[in-house]
This record gives C-alpha cells, structure tokens and sequence, in this order.
C-alpha cells in the first residue's frame, strides 16, 4: 500500500525540523500559561483566545503598511497592556473568590474575545507580506528548512532565553518566582503580590502575542489558531503546569510527535492524526506519570 511505503531519512528530517519549528512556538505559549498558573494557581482557559488576538493584531498592523518589526515590537506592547488589563479589571476583583469561578471567567473571557475577532475580522484567512520570512530555504546537513520554520524556532528560542534571563536576574523576576514558590514568605519580605499577579497576566500575553504571530507566518491567520493554541494544555501538562523547563520539553515533544505522525500515519488514516496527537499524548503519559 502507497500510504505504508518507507520514507527515507531525508523525510523524517524534514518532519522533525517541522515538528521543532511548531514545537519551540507551542512551548512558548505554554511557558505563558505555566507562568499565570505557579503565580495564581489559575488554569487560564483563554490563552489560545490570546494568541488569536495576537495574530490579528500582528496582522492588522502589518496590512496598513508598518515595517514588520515595528508592527511585532509594538503587538507585543499592546498584548502586554491588555494582560495588564485584564488581570487589574477582571481578576483582580476575583480574588477569594472559589477557584471554579475565577476560572469560569477565563472561560468566559476565552469566548468573549474569540466574538471580538470573529465581530471585527471575519473568518476569512489573512496572509502575512510573503517577504517577512522569504529567502532562500537554510540546509542544515542534507535537510532544507524553510526560512520560516527556521525563523520560527530561533525567535521561540530568542524569547525563552530572554524569560530564562528575566526571572534569573531582574529584580521582578526574582519577585515572580518567589511569590511562585510561596506567596506568604513573598509578603513577608515586602513582595507585593498583586503587582506579581499583574506581571505574569502581561508576560503571558505578550507572549502568545509572539505565538501567535509566528503561527499565523505558518499557517496563516484565522480562526483555527485559537484551536492550535488549546494544544498548549497537553503540553503544559505534560512538563507539569508548575514547571517552566517541562512546558519547553513538552512543546518540542509535542511539535514532533505531530509532524511526525501526520507524515507517517494521515496517509493511511485519511488525515487528522494531528489534531488528536498532542491529548493522546497526554493520555498515555499521564498514565505513567500522573504528575507530567
């Protein structure tokens, strides 16, 4: 059968390359979604809706005709206001509230933003300016990686370095982790929490903002990037959602195992593995290792 004839290594190459370009950008919008949960202890259901609003904005200021750095710079900026935002707004006022209602308002604000999208976009797909990451493809060995696929996972890289370096060596970083690890010894050493609270809402957004411009670069703009950035959960899930080097190992792992799968198995199963992948993943693992 045509749908089992063996691929060379060059292919499998070429899926795995894929795989970690898609993988880098899924582990950083993870890192944004572990970072809410280790400072707040909540799950926030609208990440996806984040980095779907990041895309189109992203998108948006490109099309009127700003340079594509200035229009990712100042995305970033306006994704880090709205995280502020929304956690001085919203959640803020949530505090002792149960958990199950803080997180019903995620899920609320999840679909709330995804109506803003589809109010003002459509669902048409919108393309970024072909030449944003055009060039010829990078070789690495006998594998040809396409410029954005290479772009995608050096600025994924680029952006979890900077996070390494930010809680490692700035004052407001040293602040997150510490309130991360226990919030009383926090406020007992003048930590303010709520100010910890507000940052790790606006480093998160900022942050699908990166995802979602970069998968928009690969997939296009449309509503199905609100799909791919709920694929974030298994991943976080899998490293553990207290564990910001666990998100990374899951999204590379993740970014893998779908590429590969929907090279070697769609064929055979009409398409669509690739969608299921990452919660059959989830499954399995969390069977051996109920903790991620």
């Amino acid at each position: 059968m045509d749908c089992l004839a063996l691929r060379d290594g060059l292919f499998f190459g070429n899926q795995v390359v894929s795989g970690l370009a898609t993988g880098g950008v899924y582990a950083l919008v993870a890192l944004g979604l572990v970072l809410i949960y280790k400072a707040t202890q909540v799950v926030n259901f609208a990440q996806g809706d984040l980095l779907l609003l990041g895309a189109y904005v992203g998108w948006a200021l490109t099309s009127v005709g700003l340079p594509f750095p200035v229009a990712f710079s100042l995305t970033l900026v306006l994704a880090a206001a709205g995280g502020l935002a929304v956690e001085r707004l919203i959640l803020r006022r949530m505090i002792g509230s149960p958990l199950i209602a803080v997180i019903i308002v995620t899920l609320g604000l999840s679909s709330m933003l995804r109506g803003v999208v589809f109010l003002v976009a459509g669902t048409e797909v919108r393309r970024f300016p072909e030449d944003v990451f055009g060039g010829p493809p990078v070789e690495v060995g006998p594998v040809l990686v396409p410029q954005i696929h290479a772009w995608a996972l050096a600025i994924a890289a680029a952006a979890v370095a900077v996070l390494a370096l930010f809680f490692r060596y700035s004052r407001q970083g040293v602040a997150l982790r510490a309130a991360a690890d226990d919030q009383q010894a926090a406020m007992s050493m003048g930590i303010r929490i709520s100010r910890t609270f507000a940052l790790s809402w606006g480093l998160s957004a900022s942050v699908a903002a990166i995802g979602g411009i970069l998968l928009g670069n690969l997939s296009g703009v449309n509503f199905t990037l609100a799909d791919l950035g709920q694929q974030v959960f298994p991943v976080a899930i899998l490293g553990g959602l207290d564990s910001l080097a666990g998100a990374i190992v899951g999204g590379l792992l993740i970014g893998v195992l779908q590429n590969v799968a929907s090279g070697y198995v769609d064929p055979c199963v009409g398409g669509g593995l690739r969608d299921v992948v990452p919660f059959f993943a989830l499954v399995v693992i969390l069977m051996v290792r109920p903790r991620g």
